[in-house]
């Protein structure tokens, strides 16, 4: 058992062998909103030994009904600061690492200089979606990408698929990931989305001429913890290597 007895639940389901594995594992989670957030104290929680948080957005008001590190007290600050900030004081034992920044074709290399084990994509830009998973694609790293979780009140609705089967499943960002990465020769990816029609968002007169979508509290922190749990998994060889 764990020295300090704080993974001892956990070592009691997957044993000795995976917590060692998870300890010497490196996982990059690029997007810290409602997804990435939780996805990142998943993985901390379950003893991943080094993560690394990247975003360059600033927690907002907006943000509390359903972003982790989003409370009255962080307003206004970085979203990857307080992620390490969190972070340390729920597993001190893991080591997380944040950058400072949108991932883009441009600063790619930020990324991938860390090494990581895992990547798991939880931003919501498109073109930065595509950039990451070719390049990871291209260099033999796993990736495991999240499609749309607003607009959506079903939590028991997000599985793990294959892009392909996201057809008809009435996610946007799903249908231009499918064809966008067929014009790059990718025709198979992991991806976490919702077999929920997604709903009609309600006219808001606060949020008019804004393109987010509406969501909940419910809903994306799901979606991240499935993340988290895929990439534990696939780590400790619960999920074949293809």
């Amino acid at each position: 058992m764990q020295e300090n007895g704080w993974l001892d639940r956990t070592e009691k389901l997957i044993g000795r062998e995976a917590i060692k594995k998870l300890a010497q594992s490196r996982i990059a989670v690029i997007g810290l909103g409602g997804v990435g957030g939780n996805c990142a104290e998943g993985l901390a929680r379950a003893g991943v030994g080094q993560i690394l948080v990247i975003d360059h957005d600033i927690i907002d008001s907006s943000n509390r009904n359903r972003q982790l590190f989003a409370t009255a007290q962080t307003i206004g600050k970085q979203k990857s600061a307080v992620a390490v900030e969190r972070l340390s004081e729920v597993c001190p034992e893991c080591t997380v690492t944040p950058i400072d920044m949108f991932y883009s074709s441009e600063n790619r290399e930020t990324l991938f200089n860390w090494n990581p084990d895992f990547v798991i994509d939880a931003m919501d830009t498109v073109t930065a979606k595509l950039d990451l998973i070719a390049t990871c694609t291209e260099r033999n790293i796993p990736v495991l990408s999240c499609m749309g979780t607003g607009n959506r009140l079903d939590p028991t609705a997000f599985r793990v698929g294959d892009i392909a089967e996201t057809a008809g499943c009435g996610c946007g960002l799903a249908k231009v990931m499918r064809r966008e990465l067929r014009r790059r020769g990718i025709l198979s990816l992991p991806v976490v989305y919702s077999l929920e029609e997604p709903l009609k968002a309600q006219a808001n007169s606060a949020c008019a001429g804004r393109h987010s979508p509406a969501s909940i509290s419910f809903c994306p922190p799901v979606a991240g913890y499935i993340l988290a749990s895929y990439a534990v998994r696939y780590l400790i060889g619960l999920i074949p290597k293809k």
